[in-house]
């Protein structure tokens, strides 16, 4: 997906586009990189398209809300598509190894650390519903990580915005 396209749906949809395409890459779904998107809606937000406050609540809940759909995937059927999963690539399975000792060593404190992790933030959610880790912390652990992934983003980005904007201004 190019910048120019995801800028229309921003310019055409607003918020609702910005949850949309936030929800699909916590959905680690291919073509939707956090490093574009998330500074893109903080540059939309330095323009006066969005407010910094609004794009944080609306990728904070469209990550949330992605990060909830992995791990219900997990909880509910997750070890069936690892061991198919493993089934297809023998050699992934150190690496869900290690994700799931991670998660069991250090819990809901991992959970926080691997949401600041590209690629890993997104995946944990499956390992985690596997081992049924209590919802409630979980959602607190998510959110809290989520909050400081895409603040960091967003936040870089209404910068860039605000600077791009006094240079043209």
């Amino acid at each position: 997906m190019s910048i120019e396209m995801i800028s229309g749906y921003f310019e055409n949809y607003g918020a609702i586009a910005v949850f949309v395409i936030v929800l699909l890459e916590y959905l680690n779904l291919p073509g939707f990189p956090a490093g574009v998107i998330m500074p893109l809606a903080g540059i939309w937000a330095a323009n006066g398209k969005l407010s910094f406050l609004l794009t944080m609540i609306v990728s904070v809940s469209a990550g949330l809300l992605g990060s909830w759909i992995l791990y219900f995937f997990g909880r509910f059927g997750g070890k069936v598509f690892l061991n198919a999963y493993v089934k297809k690539f023998p050699k992934q399975q150190q690496a869900i190894d290690r994700n799931f000792e991670m998660i069991r060593q250090k819990g809901c404190v991992g959970i926080f650390i691997s949401k600041l992790i590209p690629v890993v933030r997104t995946l944990i959610s499956i390992p985690a519903g596997v081992l049924r880790i209590d919802f409630l912390k979980y959602t607190i652990s998510s959110a809290l990580g989520i909050c400081v992934w895409n603040f960091f983003f967003v936040g870089a980005g209404y910068l860039m915005g605000e600077k791009v904007f006094e240079l043209l201004g």
